[in-house]
């Protein structure tokens, strides 16, 4: 996966990010995946996930496999 180019695209936040303000990641879709980056670093590194292993990582944060 190619890292997008960060004007053209529309990151969000990520809602699970720390209600202080410090913590935020962004994210943005594409055909072939998603790419994640720091909110306070935006032209920093990107973190490319492909569909199938996004997808993955979802199902287990919903169903909550990651808590403690």
């Amino acid at each position: 996966m190619t890292a997008p180019s960060a004007p053209a695209l529309s990151w969000f936040k990520s809602s699970y990010s720390g209600g202080s303000g410090t913590e935020c990641v962004e994210c943005v879709r594409s055909a072939d995946g998603t790419f994640v980056r720091d909110s306070k670093c935006v032209r920093g590194p990107v973190v490319a996930v492909r569909r199938q292993a996004w997808r993955v990582f979802i199902g287990a944060l919903n169903d909550l496999r990651f808590e403690e």
